[in-house]
């Protein structure tokens, strides 16, 4: 009998312990969970994975924590995302991310080609199965003209003021919400502010949801040749311009004011008033909406690739639907260089990974046996 897998999982949060969860429950894999919190790691240790209490901000407890791993999978917050994933690679391991850092991934490229390990990142739903089935139609279709992307994750009850929840840290939302948003229109790279071009979208069973521009392409925009590309975020009509009210006013700023107490950033007491308002509680239902619309041709004719998935929060497993469609999305492509599907050393995002159809079609298969399912349909003008 083989040795199982030994998987560190570097973060315990809601998607981390989905991730640990679906990875402990699968006799090939030997789980070790790194986290900060200790009631994160207590419970995850009660499915089966063996943790460790540790600070992943410090980067010697990083290498520390992967010296024994055979694979390592990132899920820390954003703005530790890029030095843990660094600090991964100098010790010699192959890594897949969800981290969703801000930097550019490629400068990690050299690094893991060193290591002789592939780097997966953003392995997520958007960016991650988004990007997945563009590199898929880039490879299948003679020629893409647009690729449209909405995805989004909502609570399924709207409570005012916010109408609004968030799995992830609101610092990482905010940034979202900041950072101008790239896309490409006839072959040119264009960027506009996040939270513009705001449009109405009908979902049939959801209704009318808000779609406006953010900065989720990432990597398409390097690798893929698609002249027309867009991402956009999926809210509950009015969430934008709340948001851009917060930003202009000045509640989103990192420049130190004087108010009566002392000096403060505004950005931190948003934050801290936001996780509060947004925070999910156990046992809370959300859902998840992804549309993705690619035009191309294929023997001349041309032809419309749409992909939908619409999951909600799972009861039976008690995991949340973005905990679920992110974390499955990572745990599939884990299964790539743990299954021997994915060996080559270096910086791997997931549109290069689509472009293999039995990765394609692995990753697919691993999310429906999973019950995220995604739906294709094909029109042909």
């Amino acid at each position: 009998m083989e040795e199982a897998l030994r998987i560190v999982v570097l973060g315990g949060g809601r998607v981390g312990g989905a991730i640990v969860r679906d990875l402990a429950a699968e006799d090939d894999f030997s789980v070790l969970v790194v986290d900060v919190d200790p009631i994160r790691v207590e419970r995850l240790t009660d499915v089966g994975a063996d943790g460790v209490i540790a600070d992943l901000s410090d980067p010697k407890t990083v290498t520390k924590a992967v010296k024994d791993a055979d694979l390592v999978v990132g899920a820390v917050p954003g703005f530790l995302g890029y030095q843990t994933v660094q600090r991964v690679l100098e010790s010699g391991r192959p890594m897949v991310d969800i981290s969703f850092f801000p930097q550019d991934a490629f400068g990690l490229d050299a690094l893991a080609k060193q290591a002789g390990v592939p780097c997966l990142v953003d392995c997520g739903i958007a960016p991650g199965l988004s990007n997945l089935v563009l590199g898929r139609m880039e490879a299948e279709l003679d020629d893409t003209s647009s690729f449209h992307c909405l995805v989004g994750g909502l609570p399924v009850e709207r409570a005012w003021p916010w109408e609004c929840k968030e799995l992830f840290s609101p610092g990482d939302v905010i940034e979202e919400y900041m950072r101008p948003a790239r896309l490409r229109r006839h072959g040119v790279e264009v960027t506009l502010s996040a939270l513009s071009e705001v449009g109405l979208v009908e979902f049939h069973g959801l209704g009318s949801l808000e779609a406006f521009n953010t900065d989720g392409l990432r990597s398409l925009l390097k690798t893929c040749r698609t002249p027309n590309m867009v991402e956009k975020t999926l809210r509950y009509p009015g969430h934008a311009e709340r948001m851009r009210v917060l930003r202009e006013a000045g509640f989103f700023s990192t420049e130190e004011i004087q108010v009566a107490s002392g000096m403060v950033r505004p950005r931190d007491v948003t934050e801290t008033l936001l996780f509060n308002a947004w925070h999910f509680e156990d046992g809370e239902p959300d859902l998840t909406v992804m549309r993705l619309v690619i035009e191309g041709t294929k023997d001349g004719k041309h032809v419309r690739h749409t992909y939908n998935v619409l999951d909600y929060y799972h009861t039976d497993t008690e995991t949340s639907s973005m905990a679920r469609t992110t974390g499955y999305t990572c745990t599939a492509m884990v299964h790539l260089p743990a299954n021997g599907l994915w060996q080559e050393p270096g910086l791997v995002p997931p549109e290069t990974v689509g472009r293999r159809k039995e990765c394609f079609d692995a990753i697919l298969a691993h999310l429906k046996d999973r019950e995220v399912h995604v739906f294709h349909r094909v029109d042909h003008d």
